[in-house]
């Protein structure tokens, strides 16, 4: 089974991939921004690649993390021209979390899943140019470029091989002990700036902040995936803004409710962040970002449903977390999660009025997968 199945290239993953597009480390937080929102305009969400010297990839950067920059980073908020003029250096990780590596494409799909399994959130691998047989990206990839290869990837690798694993894919995620209790929540009620850091965290890990109430039950999350359907003036929604009220800020993809745009603008008010009131004012936003940049989209969002959580507090059906139970099979959960572009999956426990039990993830799923390969 093993022979058959790492018989092929991580190259092989990589056929028919985009080039990414990617911004120097001197760019302007601004200009990430802007590409940024330039591909939200298209419907699709995504991140962009930082470069260093010779286009060596340094790292990735989204929408969320310009938030989070935004939201942390000293007078920012009072401050938001002049940090969004600060270069994109500045917002990536200095932990090492969210690792961006690069493999070559020769490499085995064995050497690319324990390289995500070892810490790297995304593998950058080099594009074929020119007339091989295994040419990358649809034809017209030039020397240097490369695409991503994600936790996403790998696992849809497996799920077209999982009569291999016939053993393994109808058992519970319960039963396989896939269900993680360790995930990242906050309540509704609570500030969504004191969330900050946990959606840094669910940026490193690919993974969301789950809203519950005191109860356990779960009433949506906070997620990149989300974030990236606003521009960088949700920070203000993000500094002003209940979790609940952020999560419906966010549905609305960054045209809320009047009442809670009233909220931001008196809460920015209250706070004396007069510079970043006039932001969210300038529809055009040209005073604070270039529209040079562009970026690659890998990352969509998509939700589907076990049973629709209570108190959804406004927002849509079709935004609610993806879920399953802890009788669902490993199967049903790779093939849910796929369907819906996300790499993780809430819990809800049937036989507990349908609290939130815990969580499973794609890099769980792969070391799964990665075990049966011993």
């Amino acid at each position: 089974m093993a022979v058959s199945l790492l018989a092929n290239e991580v190259s092989d993953l990589c056929i028919g991939k985009p080039a990414v597009r990617s911004l120097p480390l001197s760019a302007a937080v601004g200009e990430l921004a802007a590409a940024l929102r330039r591909v939200a305009r298209s419907g699709a969400a995504g991140c962009v690649a930082v470069t260093g010297p010779a286009r060596a990839v340094v790292g990735r950067a989204g929408l969320a993390d310009v938030l989070c920059f935004l939201c942390t980073e000293p007078e920012a908020l009072a401050r938001p021209a002049a940090a969004l003029a600060k270069p994109v250096s500045a917002i990536l990780p200095k932990d090492g979390a969210g690792e961006v590596r690069r493999v070559d494409p020769r490499s085995s799909i064995l050497e690319a899943l324990d390289a995500i399994l070892s810490g790297a959130q995304v593998l950058a691998v080099p594009l074929r140019a020119g007339g091989r047989k295994k040419q990358l990206g649809g034809g017209g990839a030039a020397a240097g470029d490369f695409c991503w290869l994600t936790q996403e990837d790998l696992v849809r690798y497996f799920l077209n091989s999982i009569g291999l694993f016939y053993h393994v894919a109808a058992r519970s995620v319960s039963s396989l002990g896939l269900v993680r209790t360790d995930f990242l929540s906050v309540r509704p009620g609570e500030s969504a700036l004191s969330a900050v850091p946990l959606i840094r965290r669910a940026v490193a890990t690919e993974t969301a902040v789950a809203a519950v109430t005191e109860d356990g039950h779960l009433v949506g999350e906070i997620s990149p995936a989300l974030l990236a359907a606003c521009d960088e003036t949700a920070a203000a929604a993000i500094a002003t803004l209940s979790v609940a009220d952020l999560m419906a800020y966010a549905d609305y993809f960054g045209s809320p409710p009047e009442h809670i745009l009233r909220a931001v603008k008196a809460g920015l008010k209250d706070k004396g962040l007069d510079a970043m009131l006039d932001l969210i004012e300038d529809e055009s936003l040209s005073s604070f970002s270039s529209l040079s940049a562009s970026s690659s989209s890998d990352e969509e969002t998509g939700r589907a449903q076990l049973r629709r959580p209570s108190g959804s507090f406004g927002r849509r059906s079709a935004e609610e977390p993806v879920v399953c139970s802890p009788a669902s099979s490993l199967v049903a959960v790779m093939v849910q999660a796929l369907a819906h572009r996300v790499s993780y999956v809430w819990v809800l426990d049937e036989d507990d009025d349908c609290r939130l039990a815990g969580i499973v993830t794609f890099a769980d799923v792969l070391r799964v997968f990665r075990e049966q390969l011993q």
